[in-house]
């Protein structure tokens, strides 16, 4: 553990430690809590798809919604499996082409899990209705009188040795019946009266919520701020998927703290000649830059969205600026307004204070 000293600064008394050649190191928190929107509202903000299965009872599902590594691909697929019922092996999603396939606003604005995974529902139970349909003739019973075990047999309630399986109804229905066993969806978020006085209105349908703790060392000789603890709790709806909702978060809160201490894609703009020029020069953090993380995920499920969904999207990366940009101003007294918060604004704003001055709560080793 890194020794720690209290001593007087040029800015009062603080939390600090001493490092060699006189420098000293400051200590800080910062908080941050931010709602975000769940998509938008221009024109009900529509998401479509597409589901059908192959004789063998495999279902696609065909989007135009772009996974971009945030786990869509992984979600749609676990949406479309507990609507149809069937397992979800035997569920496939192609996102290959925005041209040929049904439309899609865009992967952006956190709307994924929400929009699509709405849209992937509608057209799942229109699929699943026909794929019951097919059994029901097989079996020689009505269809409202059939379940699916999830396991890739339908069989009928309270008789369950009268079964056949997902794939023989697709084969029944393709080779002897003739049907489709196929569905489509949209999902379209109902538009927001307008008030005629004001023009006030609800932009969005849902919002996710976070909060933020970031701890941070400011070095007052260099400017460096490193950020030494993360804590967050996020609401997210349900988590559909836990593991992947962790990931997320983790590593949206490394590219916000990258945004934050680091990334810009013109520092010196218009005058580039000191710096990037391509990947191997553009400043970012790498893995020993990593903070310790501790995430605490609040499952509140969304009445509107697919089994109570929500998805955390950018909200990953949104609050780590401003809690960082907090923490360097608890410990040093720098309000930094323009990203990335370099080692030279933190030194010019130590300059123009008059030097450090951290908050009385931070002076006092309040944490």
């Amino acid at each position: 553990m890194r020794p720690r000293g209290l001593g007087p600064t040029r800015g009062g008394w603080g939390a600090r430690r001493k490092r060699e050649g006189g420098m000293t190191v400051h200590k800080g928190r910062g908080f941050a809590a931010i709602n975000y929107p769940i998509g938008m509202n221009l024109g009900g903000d529509p998401s479509q798809a597409l589901v059908h299965s192959n004789p063998d009872g495999k279902f696609m599902v065909s989007l135009s919604s772009i996974d971009l590594g945030q786990g869509m691909k992984s979600v749609t697929r676990q949406i479309a499996a507990e609507t149809l019922g069937v397992p979800v092996e035997d569920v496939y999603v192609d996102t290959a082409d925005s041209d040929t396939g049904p439309h899609c606003m865009g992967s952006f604005a956190s709307r994924g899990t929400h929009r699509v995974g709405n849209a992937v529902i509608e057209a799942a139970k229109e699929a699943r209705a026909v794929m019951l349909e097919a059994a029901a003739e097989e079996l020689e019973v009505n269809a409202a009188d059939l379940v699916t075990d999830g396991r890739g047999n339908i069989h009928v309630r309270g008789a369950p040795s009268r079964s056949i399986t997902t794939g023989e109804a697709a084969m029944a229905a393709q080779f002897k019946q003739g049907r489709t066993v196929s569905g489509r969806g949209i999902f379209l978020i109902p538009l927001s009266e307008v008030s005629p006085e004001t023009g006030e209105m609800t932009p969005v349908s849902c919002f996710a919520h976070a909060a933020m703790i970031v701890d941070v060392e400011v070095d007052d000789e260099t400017g460096e701020v490193t950020v030494a603890k993360i804590n967050s709790a996020y609401e997210v709806g349900r988590a559909l998927n836990p593991r992947l909702v962790e990931q997320q978060l983790v590593g949206g809160a490394w590219m916000g703290l990258s945004h934050a201490l680091y990334e810009t894609t013109e520092p010196y703009y218009p005058d580039r000649a000191h710096g990037p020029t391509d990947f191997n020069t553009y400043l970012m953090p790498g893995p020993g830059d990593i903070a310790p993380h501790d995430i605490a995920i609040l499952e509140r499920p969304a009445p509107d969205g697919p089994y109570g969904g929500k998805g955390p999207g950018e909200m990953c990366a949104n609050p780590v600026l401003p809690a960082v940009a907090n923490a360097v101003f608890d410990a040093v007294g720098v309000r930094v307004r323009e990203l990335p918060i370099t080692p030279e604004k933190v030194l010019r704003g130590i300059r123009e204070n008059g030097g450090v001055r951290p908050s009385r709560r931070a002076a006092s080793g309040g944490w």
